[in-house]
């Protein structure tokens, strides 16, 4: 028999960590390679987290809510053949031996390791929630987590102790460190202003009587990360465009009644906008580009990212090749999206490879804004509300028209004003024209 070690898988490109939800599994649990053990919330989706050994839960080393880094041990399995996997306390090599060197064995570490810088602020929600309930103060907390991160077992161990730590109190580690000499930090100059940025603390924000302090999630952390880093490194410019869909509404609502009981689901607004939108990225196809450093790289497939909002976080899903699916096909695909945003069962390939985003921002009534772009992303197309305005007509007669903005966000280094016009005037040139002689959903 042999112990092996879960750790915490990369559930997308770009994510560096994730939250255990939910286990599937206790200790003594036989599982089969692949069988789901835990269901895991990372800064895009939530996901389940599949064995990758058959054999023995022997134990679970991370706690509901914990927040891990991705390669971090989550749980061991006791599996048959194969001996045990070594101790992580054992002492590890730090390099291999070369010819006429020989490597000395390291002491072996028997604490916890030390905390490393950034750890400490990096709780999990249900450690704020238990320090918060108990009023322990993190500060004076060592973790005995990765990287000395404190775990809901590091606390539960203190409550049961009685030893809660308070504001101004030290524990022994920190008391010897602050003992030990202090030595100058090394070109303290040469660092970077960007990491100087990133270091800066967070605001002292004084709490009141009847205040709630929320945990900030890691959906809620990667939206934060996502909004700073946009608007820090790309230069945004903004242009709207007045755009008439008298007869786009009155061909949609012409057909919605027979095309949601035909098809099953709803035939929205939307669609006709995204397809109008994929239809002239493709006539454009500057726009549908992004910023590499020392070169621009314009995407050949047009795959449209939409936000789809839900009551505390916002997601942003990818309709793949847009261009090539009909507005029944987008309609489908926006109603099976956003379903599985609200459900949670969104998974990481779905929210991968968006090259421009569309935000119905009219949804809720929004009849002008100004969106961030979706980093890397070069531009973001904000769908107003469509609303019944006095319009003067060519003939100098006054209508009521259906009217909509159409309001675009640029990164002014990959795209001019220009571009940006023409491609506005392309899509409104395209809705004006929908019509039921014009257009097929199908």
């Amino acid at each position: 028999m042999g112990i092996e070690k879960m750790k915490m898988p990369q559930l997308g490109e770009s994510v560096t960590e994730g939250t255990i939800s939910k286990w599937l599994v206790s200790p003594g649990d036989t599982v089969n390679k692949y069988d789901p053990i835990a269901e895991v919330q990372t800064d895009k989706v939530n996901a389940e987290v599949p064995s990758s050994f058959t054999g023995t839960i022997k134990e679970l080393i991370a706690d509901e809510g914990d927040t891990l880094e991705v390669g971090e041990i989550i749980c061991s399995i006791e599996v048959e053949g194969g001996g045990s996997a070594p101790s992580e306390d054992a002492p590890k090599e730090e390099k291999k031996e070369t010819a006429g060197e020989k490597s000395s064995p390291a002491p072996a570490q028997n604490k916890a390791p030390k905390k490393e810088a950034g750890n400490k602020a990096r709780y999990s929600p249900a450690v704020l929630k238990l320090s918060q309930e108990h009023d322990i103060d993190l500060n004076q907390v060592d973790g005995t987590g990765s990287g000395g991160r404190i775990t809901r077992k590091d606390l539960k161990k203190i409550i049961e102790s009685g030893n809660i730590p308070k504001a101004g109190e030290a524990s022994e580690t920190q008391q010897a460190e602050a003992q030990a000499p202090q030595q100058a930090p090394v070109k303290e100059q040469a660092q970077p202003a960007a990491a100087a940025k990133q270091a800066a603390p967070a605001p002292n924000v004084p709490v009141m009587p009847g205040d709630i302090e929320i945990p900030v999630t890691g959906v809620r952390k990667a939206i934060a990360s996502n909004m700073v880093r946009s608007k820090h490194e790309a230069p945004h410019a903004w242009t709207m465009m007045e755009v008439d869909v008298t007869n786009l509404v009155e061909y949609r609502n012409s057909l919605k009644t027979e095309f949601k009981q035909r098809e099953g689901f709803n035939l929205t607004f939307f669609a006709f906008f995204v397809k109008a939108v994929s239809q002239a990225l493709k006539e454009f196809p500057q726009i549908n580009s992004m910023w590499a450093g020392d070169k621009i790289i314009q995407k050949k497939d047009v795959n449209i990212s939409i936000a789809v909002a839900t009551d505390d976080a916002l997601f942003v899903p990818v309709i793949k090749n847009a261009d090539e699916k009909t507005i029944k096909g987008i309609a489908r695909e926006i109603t099976d999206l956003a379903g599985k945003v609200r459900s949670g069962k969104l998974k990481s390939e779905d929210m991968q490879g968006g090259t421009f985003t569309v935000n119905n921002t009219g949804s809720f009534g929004s009849v002008q804004s100004m969106g961030i772009i979706n980093y890397p992303q070069a531009a973001i197309l904000q769908v107003e509300s469509i609303v019944k305005r006095p319009v003067v007509m060519n003939n100098g007669m006054i209508a009521v028209r259906d009217m909509v903005n159409l309001c675009m966000s640029l990164d002014h280094r990959v795209l001019d004003g220009l571009v940006c016009g023409r491609f506005l005037q392309r899509i409104k040139e395209i809705l004006e024209n929908t019509s039921k002689e014009n257009t097929s959903v199908y």
